[in-house]
């Protein structure tokens, strides 16, 4: 094939992700897996029942509508009415998108040009650096540093150039657990309207706060107009594997979005789309009881993993917990997730794949608690066990 490389140079360097190699090698030496971010129980059981029975009714089993079925999209508006008072025009305004992931590559390739820059907030999710990189722009990172991970909104403003294009704001934020307040999302907001930025906002993890409350930045002043949002079913329902997310955006952006998500997947998930529609009618306790049970969860991990020697970063949000390994004599979250599974039976994602310069978080390693208790406990027990002889150098 000649000495050019095949894979494209905007790619280069990214190869698998990080969530694909350690759950590989949860599954090839059975450690239990508290690296990629799925629950081991499924969801409701009636939403569950509400996509069998799409499919033996025949519906969904074919192509749906490129936007999404009606029902669905008009269940995401009364949603965003709901729980937000943001009023979404189901049939101009709302996009449904195979997931959170294809959203954010949609939006990434229809709202970029090549040498456009993109400020999005450090560490971020690995697909951020890849959907970027693939609309041929450039990723200016912010880093948020540990132990509080809030912007530094002085720095925020010093990183907007005449070529930046958009933010790409995470809150509440993977993998940090980091919620935004309200008077950051207003800085944020204001510095957008000033400098006329448009704003990618990814917030699959709205009903996962553990401390303060979402709020979406489209609902602040001159940002509707300019803000794309973008949510999911897996994370809120337990259902990761549907593949069901959506946009919410002014007739104009929702287009422009929808011209590249149509060569992507063009449809996706039938037959679960008239499932999710009933998920976001659930009642407000089932919100309730879901943040409940997440949050006796990871009090469970935090203070496992705090009895184990880690130096833990609590959340405010999301299902994950990031730690600092420095109080075991190690500096390599990397070296140190791939010892893991052998020497405690658990499976960790370092953080610094999460970051462009991998120094910033080279000690950080991401834990997630959306597991039953009895496997957190179990993982506590590995952890404390087999990291007992660090623990005490």
């Amino acid at each position: 094939m000649g000495a050019r490389p095949l894979l494209n140079r905007r790619l280069a360097g990214l190869g698998t992700t990080i969530f694909a190699e350690m759950s590989a090698l949860a599954t090839a030496t059975g450690a239990i897996n508290l690296g990629q971010g799925f629950p081991d129980t499924d969801g409701p059981a009636e939403i569950a029942e509400a996509a069998a029975r799409a499919i033996r009714e025949g519906r969904g089993n074919q192509y749906p509508p490129g936007p999404g079925i009606p029902e669905l999209r008009t269940a995401i508006a009364e949603h965003q009415q709901r729980f937000y008072g943001l009023g979404y025009d189901p049939d101009t305004e709302v996009l449904v998108t195979a997931g959170a992931t294809e959203a954010i590559a949609a939006a990434m390739l229809a709202l970029l040009e090549p040498g456009d820059e993109v400020i999005a907030f450090e560490p971020f999710y690995d697909s951020y650096a890849a959907c970027i990189a693939m609309a041929g722009a450039t990723r200016v990172p912010l880093t948020l540093r540990a132990p509080d991970f809030r912007p530094d909104l002085d720095l925020l403003r010093s990183l907007v150039t005449p070529r930046t294009r958009l933010l790409l704001l995470n809150t509440p934020h993977n993998p940090t657990g980091t919620v935004l307040t309200p008077d950051e999302l207003t800085a944020i907001a204001e510095l957008a309207v000033e400098r006329d930025l448009l704003v990618v906002t990814d917030e699959v993890y709205e009903h996962l706060v553990f401390s303060g409350a979402h709020h979406p930045i489209a609902a602040l002043p001159g940002m509707r107009e300019r803000t794309v949002s973008i949510s999911s079913a897996g994370k809120t329902f337990s259902f990761t594997g549907w593949k069901v997310g959506w946009v919410t955006a002014t007739p104009e952006l929702v287009s422009t979005v929808r011209t590249a998500k149509q060569y992507l997947t063009y449809v996706s998930a039938g037959p679960f789309q008239y499932a999710v529609a009933e998920a976001l009618r659930l009642p407000d306790a089932y919100y309730a009881d879901f943040r409940t049970d997440l949050l006796r969860k990871r009090d469970l991990l935090d203070a496992g993993l705090r009895s184990a020697g880690f130096e833990v970063y609590e959340p405010q949000g999301t299902y994950f917990i990031t730690t600092d390994i420095t109080p075991f004599g190690e500096k390599d979250g990397y070296a140190f997730c791939r010892a893991l599974p052998a020497r405690c039976g658990v499976v960790a994602v370092p953080n610094s794949v999460f970051y462009d310069d991998p120094d910033a978080g080279r000690s950080q390693v991401r834990f997630t608690f959306c597991k039953r208790l009895d496997v957190i406990s179990a993982a506590v027990e590995g952890l404390t066990a087999g990291l007992a002889d660090l623990r005490h150098q």
